[in-house]
Protein backbone atom coordinates (compact mmCIF):
# COMPACT_ATOMS: atom_id res chain seq x y z
CA UNK A 1 0.00 0.00 0.00
CA UNK A 2 1.93 2.62 -1.64
CA UNK A 3 1.41 6.54 0.53
CA UNK A 4 0.45 8.99 -1.28
CA UNK A 5 -0.26 12.73 -0.21
CA UNK A 6 -3.05 15.06 -1.34
CA UNK A 7 -1.27 18.02 -3.27
CA UNK A 8 -2.99 20.67 -1.24
CA UNK A 9 -5.21 22.96 -3.34
CA UNK A 10 -4.68 26.71 -2.68
CA UNK A 11 -7.13 28.07 -0.03
CA UNK A 12 -9.74 30.49 -0.98
CA UNK A 13 -10.03 27.91 -4.51
CA UNK A 14 -13.74 28.21 -5.58
CA UNK A 15 -15.40 24.62 -5.72
CA UNK A 16 -15.16 23.76 -9.20
CA UNK A 17 -18.47 22.49 -10.50
CA UNK A 18 -19.38 18.78 -11.57
CA UNK A 19 -22.66 17.42 -12.51
CA UNK A 20 -21.63 13.82 -11.73
CA UNK A 21 -23.81 10.01 -11.73
CA UNK A 22 -25.08 8.27 -8.31
CA UNK A 23 -25.03 4.48 -8.96
CA UNK A 24 -27.54 4.53 -5.73
CA UNK A 25 -30.28 6.69 -7.60
CA UNK A 26 -29.21 6.20 -10.83
CA UNK A 27 -29.06 10.20 -11.64
CA UNK A 28 -26.65 12.60 -12.44
CA UNK A 29 -26.20 15.12 -9.28
CA UNK A 30 -24.19 18.78 -9.24
CA UNK A 31 -22.61 20.30 -7.24
CA UNK A 32 -25.07 23.26 -7.12
CA UNK A 33 -28.30 20.76 -5.94
CA UNK A 34 -25.71 19.20 -3.48
CA UNK A 35 -24.02 22.09 -1.66
CA UNK A 36 -24.32 22.67 2.04
CA UNK A 37 -26.31 25.64 3.45
CA UNK A 38 -23.40 26.29 5.63
CA UNK A 39 -20.13 24.21 4.34
CA UNK A 40 -19.84 21.78 1.52
CA UNK A 41 -17.33 18.38 2.12
CA UNK A 42 -16.07 16.46 -1.23
CA UNK A 43 -14.32 13.74 -0.39
CA UNK A 44 -12.58 11.82 -2.76
CA UNK A 45 -12.80 8.02 -2.06
CA UNK A 46 -12.95 4.83 -3.34
CA UNK A 47 -13.69 1.33 -2.46
CA UNK A 48 -10.87 -0.54 -2.40
CA UNK A 49 -8.46 1.71 -0.47
CA UNK A 50 -7.17 0.66 2.79
CA UNK A 51 -7.63 4.31 3.95
CA UNK A 52 -10.43 4.64 2.83
CA UNK A 53 -11.99 1.65 4.96
CA UNK A 54 -9.72 2.14 8.07
CA UNK A 55 -11.61 5.84 8.62
CA UNK A 56 -15.01 4.34 6.59
CA UNK A 57 -17.21 3.99 10.04
CA UNK A 58 -16.52 7.39 11.64
CA UNK A 59 -16.88 9.23 8.23
CA UNK A 60 -20.06 8.15 8.51
CA UNK A 61 -21.00 8.76 11.89
CA UNK A 62 -19.16 12.16 11.29
CA UNK A 63 -21.10 12.97 8.47
CA UNK A 64 -24.87 12.38 9.89
CA UNK A 65 -24.31 14.55 12.15
CA UNK A 66 -22.82 17.86 10.51
CA UNK A 67 -25.32 17.04 7.71
CA UNK A 68 -28.04 17.83 10.22
CA UNK A 69 -26.18 21.00 10.73
CA UNK A 70 -26.18 22.57 7.48
CA UNK A 71 -22.72 21.03 5.87
CA UNK A 72 -22.91 19.09 2.60
CA UNK A 73 -21.10 15.71 2.17
CA UNK A 74 -20.56 14.33 -1.17
CA UNK A 75 -18.54 11.52 -1.97
CA UNK A 76 -16.82 10.97 -5.50
CA UNK A 77 -14.89 7.82 -6.27
CA UNK A 78 -12.75 8.99 -9.69
CA UNK A 79 -10.79 5.24 -9.75
CA UNK A 80 -10.16 3.53 -13.12
CA UNK A 81 -12.28 1.21 -13.16
CA UNK A 82 -10.95 -1.19 -15.89
CA UNK A 83 -7.81 -1.72 -14.00
CA UNK A 84 -9.46 -1.62 -10.54
CA UNK A 85 -13.21 -3.31 -10.88
CA UNK A 86 -13.37 -3.22 -7.43
CA UNK A 87 -14.35 0.37 -7.66
CA UNK A 88 -17.21 -0.11 -10.09
CA UNK A 89 -20.05 1.68 -10.25
CA UNK A 90 -21.90 -1.16 -8.54
CA UNK A 91 -19.39 -1.82 -5.67
CA UNK A 92 -19.97 1.70 -4.99
CA UNK A 93 -23.24 1.34 -4.21
CA UNK A 94 -22.40 -1.44 -1.98
CA UNK A 95 -19.30 0.35 0.06
CA UNK A 96 -22.33 2.96 0.81
CA UNK A 97 -24.46 0.78 2.15
CA UNK A 98 -21.59 -1.01 4.24
CA UNK A 99 -20.52 1.70 5.87
CA UNK A 100 -24.39 3.15 6.09
CA UNK A 101 -23.15 6.83 3.68
CA UNK A 102 -25.63 8.76 4.04
CA UNK A 103 -24.84 11.43 1.28
CA UNK A 104 -24.41 11.41 -2.23
CA UNK A 105 -21.89 8.48 -3.53
CA UNK A 106 -21.06 10.02 -7.51
CA UNK A 107 -18.78 8.67 -9.50
CA UNK A 108 -16.18 10.33 -11.89
CA UNK A 109 -16.05 8.62 -15.21
CA UNK A 110 -14.24 11.26 -17.30
CA UNK A 111 -11.59 12.03 -14.11
CA UNK A 112 -11.94 15.29 -15.20
CA UNK A 113 -13.44 16.31 -11.52
CA UNK A 114 -10.37 15.02 -9.86
CA UNK A 115 -8.20 17.16 -11.98
CA UNK A 116 -9.90 20.01 -11.81
CA UNK A 117 -9.60 19.79 -7.43
CA UNK A 118 -6.09 18.61 -7.93
CA UNK A 119 -7.52 14.99 -6.20
CA UNK A 120 -4.27 13.24 -5.63
CA UNK A 121 -5.49 10.16 -2.81
CA UNK A 122 -8.01 8.32 -1.20
CA UNK A 123 -9.34 9.82 0.81
CA UNK A 124 -8.68 13.46 0.03
CA UNK A 125 -10.89 15.97 1.81
CA UNK A 126 -11.82 19.42 0.69
CA UNK A 127 -14.04 21.54 2.94
CA UNK A 128 -15.68 24.47 1.23
CA UNK A 129 -17.97 27.20 3.08
CA UNK A 130 -21.16 28.47 2.59
CA UNK A 131 -19.43 30.34 -0.57
CA UNK A 132 -18.24 27.46 -1.98
CA UNK A 133 -14.43 28.96 -1.38
CA UNK A 134 -11.96 26.12 -0.06
CA UNK A 135 -11.76 26.41 3.67
CA UNK A 136 -10.20 23.23 4.34
CA UNK A 137 -7.85 20.49 2.16
CA UNK A 138 -5.71 17.71 4.66
CA UNK A 139 -6.10 14.77 6.56
CA UNK A 140 -9.10 13.48 8.59
CA UNK A 141 -6.88 12.68 11.52
CA UNK A 142 -3.66 11.39 12.84
CA UNK A 143 -5.00 7.23 12.21
CA UNK A 144 -3.59 5.28 9.49
CA UNK A 145 -3.89 1.48 8.99
CA UNK A 146 -1.77 -0.21 11.66
CA UNK A 147 -0.65 2.32 12.92
CA UNK A 148 -2.52 2.17 16.56
CA UNK A 149 -3.92 5.72 16.36
CA UNK A 150 -7.76 5.56 16.95
CA UNK A 151 -9.92 7.00 14.03
CA UNK A 152 -11.47 10.59 15.31
CA UNK A 153 -11.71 12.80 12.05
CA UNK A 154 -10.26 15.07 14.62
CA UNK A 155 -8.84 17.19 11.88
CA UNK A 156 -11.72 17.60 10.07
CA UNK A 157 -14.28 18.24 12.55
CA UNK A 158 -12.14 20.81 13.74
CA UNK A 159 -12.50 22.84 10.72
CA UNK A 160 -16.05 22.27 10.28
CA UNK A 161 -16.57 23.42 13.48
CA UNK A 162 -14.77 26.03 12.69
CA UNK A 163 -16.90 26.85 10.06
CA UNK A 164 -20.10 26.59 11.49
CA UNK A 165 -18.72 29.01 14.61
CA UNK A 166 -17.72 31.65 11.64
CA UNK A 167 -14.38 31.30 12.73
CA UNK A 168 -11.37 31.32 10.46
CA UNK A 169 -10.03 27.76 9.82
CA UNK A 170 -6.22 27.33 10.93
CA UNK A 171 -3.88 27.39 7.89
CA UNK A 172 -1.65 25.06 9.58
CA UNK A 173 -3.37 22.08 7.57
CA UNK A 174 -1.76 18.33 7.13
CA UNK A 175 -2.27 16.89 3.88
CA UNK A 176 -4.28 13.70 3.90
CA UNK A 177 -2.46 10.76 3.22
CA UNK A 178 -3.93 7.61 1.04
CA UNK A 179 -4.31 5.61 -1.62
CA UNK A 180 -3.26 7.63 -5.53
CA UNK A 181 -6.22 7.98 -7.62
CA UNK A 182 -6.01 5.26 -10.06
CA UNK A 183 -5.25 7.31 -12.91
CA UNK A 184 -6.14 5.91 -16.75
Amino acid sequence: MAATQSNMLPLGTKAPYFNLFNPASGAYMSLENLRGEKATLIAFICNHCPYVIHIGNKFAEISDKYMNLGVSFIGINSNDVIKYPEDSPENMVLTANKFRFNFPYLFDDTQEIAKSYAAACTPDLFLFDDKLELVYRGQFDNSRPKNGVPVTGEDLCNAIDSVLAGKPVTDKQIPSIGCNIKWK
